[in-house]
């Protein structure tokens, strides 16, 4: 297979498993602070699917943990078909990172209590009492991600050297996400 992989110097390739994979997904998540998530759509929605969400928390095993409304398109999706698929980016040039999923939705008072911040109150005007709050948990499965080895700065650095003397010295990383 052809591939401007084949141009470059060094091993731009790290597929990530258990501690690995789940460390990733948890800096990413951090970086990123929010994602497109997106649900299948049910017949005759006009939602699309997909929507920007705020991630709450990445824990310890890799889950990733949203509050959502109990009436909104999203819930109803979920309940549908519970498999679902996050797009991450974590900055401008690098931490891409691509996770498909499995959701679940809960009203775990004291997950809503961990996960509650004042800003919430724009979408739950009632405060962190508000009915209706639920949790969605979505543990994921698989995934891909691509990034910079070293930094933004030396990723730009190679780039720029390599554009000015004609040769691929792609900083970048990527591989599979099996937490």
């Amino acid at each position: 297979m052809d591939s401007i992989n084949r141009n470059q110097p060094e091993d731009n390739r790290r597929d990530l498993s258990a501690t690995d994979a789940t460390a990733r997904i948890r800096d990413m998540s951090d970086d990123a602070g929010s994602c497109f998530f997106c649900t299948t759509p049910l017949p005759g929605s006009d939602t699309g699917g997909t929507r920007p969400m705020s991630i709450k928390q990445a824990d310890d095993t890799g889950a990733l943990w949203f509050l959502s409304a109990a009436d909104s398109h999203k819930n109803a999706e979920i309940e549908a078909d519970p498999n679902v698929r996050l797009f991450l980016q974590a900055s401008k040039h690098a931490g891409f990172l691509v996770l498909d999923g499995h959701a679940t939705i809960s009203r775990d008072r004291d997950r809503i209590e961990a996960l509650w911040s004042p800003v919430m109150k724009t979408w739950f005007t009632e405060g962190k009492d508000d009915p209706r709050i639920t949790v969605i948990r979505v543990q994921p499965v698989a995934g891909y991600y691509w990034d910079n080895k070293h930094g933004d700065f030396v990723a730009a650095t190679k780039m720029a050297i390599g554009a000015a003397i004609g040769k691929t010295l792609d900083d970048s990383i990527e591989g599979t996400v099996a937490p």
